[in-house]
């Protein structure tokens, strides 16, 4: 190396350091921004998550399949594990079957049924739903589309509905149905499955229930960690913390309608759920996110040891048991914290994994392939099956 070279290391050396520093700060806004959202469910306050009311109606606890619920958890299983077998270690944070799905309680046995894992016949579109807050953080996320790439390898679809990142689920809900209508018209048997994430489960039931011509549409509607019961979380936050979603570097949300976090409340869902059966004619789907504890992100446990005092089986952000819809396929109890199910943050700011987002890898590929083949199997079947 020339002498002038070696003069030119301290300035070069100091430049770098200048942009890891910037990097670093860069990373830590975003960090901090993600945090008061993720936090405005978990809010430091010492008053109970559910607070004495009777502003419910009349509720009760059961095991599931004596609430109409059917369990599939079995063939679903034997299903994803195909998947995952078949696409092997290659795909993106790929997990065994067994690390994948937690086993809760008795886990009816599987079918023994061949498993097709060629192309789709029916070419079902995912039409995806996001969470409280999406819209805002989507640009600095930038999510890869390898979700959407490994589907149509295998002759499935998936797009995202637009949805107001801040707004209440009646809002969202038109907007969900003027999404569904601009969409061609299928020739045949629907293709659409809704898949509603977090808050945008609520979204989708509110659009389906509200706006009965996109019905014909859907040909069935998936919860995946919906917030369908509700969060005790939600009952200690407010709407501006949830507003300062719109701080997180390169967002363009706004406000809305200010309704999300009223959307959210348990007394909210459960009363709208009292109020409005699901219409017929659907098939309905359910994967509820049960971690195990390790499996929570550091930056969530906060909101989860909290949540862990009405009940330590939650993602971070809902309880087990509210993420079932009314009268649903339960499909799988999947080992992965709220954001590790749909938001892969890790993936596109491994710094930020490393340091908040700890918990962050999950095969979310294989798990939408395994979706999409369970309904087009299930939708094969006669309706009063």
């Amino acid at each position: 190396m020339r002498a002038s070279e070696l003069k030119r290391i301290p300035s070069l050396v100091a430049s770098k350091r200048r942009v890891v520093v910037i990097d670093a700060w860069h990373g830590l806004r975003v960090a901090l921004a993600t945090l008061s959202a993720c936090v405005l469910l978990g809010a430091c306050a010492t008053k109970p998550l559910v607070p004495y009311s009777t502003d419910t109606p009349p509720m009760i606890l059961a095991p599931a399949t004596q609430a109409g619920i059917a369990d599939e958890r079995g063939r679903f299983r034997e299903i994803y594990c195909a998947v995952l077998a078949a696409r092997g270690p290659g795909l993106p944070d790929y997990r065994p079957c067994e690390d994948a799905l937690t086993r809760v309680g008795t886990e009816p046995a599987g079918t023994g049924k061949p498993i097709a894992l060629g192309q789709s016949r029916r070419h079902l579109v995912a039409a995806v739903v996001p969470g409280i807050g999406y819209d805002c953080f989507k640009p600095w996320l930038n999510p890869p589309d390898t979700v959407v790439t490994h589907l149509r390898q295998f002759g499935f679809d998936a797009t995202l509905i637009d949805v107001d990142a801040l707004s209440s689920s009646a809002h969202n809900a038109r907007q969900i149905r003027d999404a569904i209508m601009a969409m061609p018209e299928p020739d045949g048997a629907p293709r659409i499955v809704l898949i509603g994430y977090s808050k945008g489960a609520p979204d989708m039931l509110e659009a389906l229930v509200a706006y009965p011509e996109i019905r014909s549409r859907i040909a069935a509607a998936v919860s995946a960690a919906g917030a369908i019961g509700g969060s005790p979380l939600a009952n200690d936050a407010e709407q501006y913390q949830a507003d300062l979603l719109q701080y997180v570097p390169e967002a363009t949300c706004t406000s809305g309608d200010d309704g999300a976090v009223q959307s959210l409340r348990p007394a909210t869902r459960k009363m709208w759920l009292a109020q409005h059966p699901l219409p017929g004619g659907l098939r309905y789907y359910s994967i509820v996110t049960f971690p195990q504890p390790e499996r929570i992100s550091s930056i969530l446990k906060s909101s989860y040891d909290k949540l862990s005092r009405v009940d330590s089986r939650n993602d971070s952000q809902l309880i087990f048991y509210d993420e079932v819809m009314p009268g649903s396929t339960l499909l799988a109890y999947v080992n992965a914290d709220h954001w590790a199910l749909a938001v892969p943050v890790a993936r596109t700011h491994p710094t930020i994994g490393a340091l908040f987002v700890t918990q962050n890898a999950y095969p979310r590929e294989a798990l939408a392939e395994a979706i999409l083949r369970f309904v087009e199997e299930d939708l094969a079947k006669p309706p009063g099956r």
